[in-house]
């Protein structure tokens, strides 16, 4: 399996960095440009027009590696990460219609809120459905650190686990604001899920996530800063797909609390913002949420963090993280 890993990583690299050599041009070409919000920093508007939906670039890496390097657990009938794949490509076709709005109105507002919420609502319901009915996932909830399992009423587990699932996605979605961010903070996510599988002899689920931190790499040729194109929603919601899609497919969704620290701390950040300015009538907590452009910002210690001193310090604490998830669960099948 080793072998096979490796090969799914390097192959992903090279289908991201080699369609991107074509792609990003094309995106380009059509003026598929990014709209910059108008209350976001002075200096972000120089980022007008660069290209997005970008995301496509790690979305068609990983479906590359999952259906031909992962084929023959596929084929075993190891069918997690095809679930996987396909649950996040529903999300990034919600991404899709929410880019496609934003380039049709010229404007950084795509799908309403209610209608993004109802449809990753929809597609929450129907993976727990089909993991549940593939044998998958339980209904008891897994505790890290503790290694134990608490056994939860089915209604209440599908209920927290939608709501896990929903909120995820869109808290990837919020960490997705300077170049190279989302995709730097998720990559120690899938090498911690990749270690994992791994460990578990989860093949495919492997596959999966060692061909989308690949994905992720080649990716970054073309995202870090100054980047030549941003993932787009397309991109970030395929993203937090597969973040929780792994969590579910491995029946341990509360990994995701130290797994995903960066993308809780950062929407924890955008709720404090709103409920603070909304309880002084105007006050403001942070300069400007989520928290990475209250750096940006210089807020608190006066330093305004660079783009890439702000991607070096989510990413460390990422990786951080993922390590300490990774040793709180490995002891669950000794």
């Amino acid at each position: 399996m080793t072998m096979r890993l490796t090969i799914s990583f390097l192959a992903a690299i090279a289908v991201a960095v080699l369609l991107g050599v074509a792609y990003v041009p094309w995106l380009r070409k059509i003026k598929a440009g990014q709209e910059i919000k108008e209350i976001g920093p002075n200096w972000h508007k120089s980022k007008a027009g660069t290209p997005t939906m970008g995301g496509v670039l790690f979305i068609a890496a990983v479906t590359a590696v999952v259906l031909t390097l992962g084929f023959p657990y596929l084929k075993e009938g190891d069918r997690g990460a095809l679930f996987v794949l396909v649950f996040s490509l529903f999300y990034g076709a919600i991404g899709f219609l929410d880019d496609y709005e934003k380039l049709k109105k010229k404007q950084n507002l795509g799908l309403s809120a209610k209608a993004k919420f109802f449809l990753q609502l929809a597609v929450a319901v129907a993976l727990l459905y089909l993991l549940r009915l593939e044998g998958y996932l339980t209904t008891s909830l897994y505790v890290p650190f503790w290694n134990v399992t608490v056994r939860l009423p089915e209604w209440l587990y599908f209920v927290l686990a939608a709501f896990i699932i929903v909120g995820t996605v869109n808290a990837v979605n919020i960490t997705d604001g300077l170049d190279g961010l989302a995709s730097s903070v998720s990559i120690p996510v899938f090498v911690c899920y990749t270690a994992i599988a791994y460990c578990w002899n989860a093949g495919s689920l492997a596959v999966f996530a060692a061909g989308l931190t690949g994905g992720l790499f080649g990716f970054l040729v073309y995202n870090f800063y100054p980047a030549k194109c941003f993932m787009g929603d397309t991109g970030s919601l395929f993203l937090g797909g597969a973040v929780c899609g792994m969590a579910f497919a491995l029946d341990m969704p509360l990994i995701l609390v130290p797994l995903g620290i960066v993308f809780i701390f950062e929407t924890l950040s955008d709720i404090i913002q709103v409920g603070y300015f909304k309880l002084t009538h105007g006050k403001r907590f942070f300069k400007m949420a989520p928290f990475h452009h209250h750096l940006e910002m210089g807020g608190w210690l006066g330093h305004k963090w660079t783009e890439k001193q702000i991607v070096a310090l989510f990413s460390s604490i990422s990786l951080v993280f993922s390590v300490v998830a990774f040793f709180s669960c490995i002891g669950r099948y000794d």
